[in-house]
């Protein structure tokens, strides 16, 4: 389990190392290292005053979380292509939050119809899988947009550009993940 005290440290190290990307310097990441080592799917997610600014992570637990945070947190600062690489006057007006994930597991269905039996908004993220094409939301889109389950699967459907009801086909896979969401404004768990 991740303590307030790791999240904390998890958002100082996302931060740490986009201020490192502009000033050139090396994040010492000893204490990081040897504290979150363990493979961890994890997203960072950037707003500027409440506006989304960048998120990009890894749903599968591929990399230390150490690692995993700094990847995303560079990505969502520099490469996520929705938005412009961020500037270094911008620093002062981005909040930085961290999530960690749980494995995704696979949402089982007799019926497509189902879903959104399946799903809590507040505590789910969902992935879905359709031939070519992906998409994930994190567990607290869902609530800040206030969206139902049947919602919540519309837009990863959106997301993955596919189109609305997709989830209902045949072949879609559709995967449910949690996550402990941390940030430089509160931490909270989804």
């Amino acid at each position: 389990m991740i303590s307030s005290k790791d999240g904390e440290l998890l958002v100082r190290l996302a931060r740490e190392t986009i201020v490192a990307h502009f000033s050139g310097k090396q994040v010492d990441i000893a204490e990081y290292r040897e504290r979150f080592n363990e493979k961890r799917g994890c997203f960072v997610t950037l707003t500027k005053r409440g506006a989304l600014r960048g998120c990009i992570g890894y749903p599968l637990p591929i990399y230390p979380l150490w690692q995993g945070i700094m990847k995303a947190a560079i990505a969502a600062a520099f490469q996520d292509p929705r938005f412009p690489s961020l500037k270094e006057e911008e620093l002062e007006d981005i909040e930085v939050e961290v999530s960690v994930l749980t494995q995704p597991q696979l949402i089982r269905v007799n019926d497509p119809k189902d879903y959104p039996k399946a799903i809590t908004i507040g505590k789910h993220g969902l992935i879905i899988e359709l031939g070519w094409n992906s998409g994930l939301l994190l567990p607290q889109v869902a609530t800040e947009y206030n969206w139902s389950p049947e919602e919540f699967l519309e837009n990863l459907c959106l997301k993955a550009g596919l189109r609305p009801g997709c989830w209902k086909e045949p072949g879609a896979k559709v995967y449910s993940f949690e996550a402990l969401v941390f940030s430089e404004r509160k931490e909270s768990k989804s």
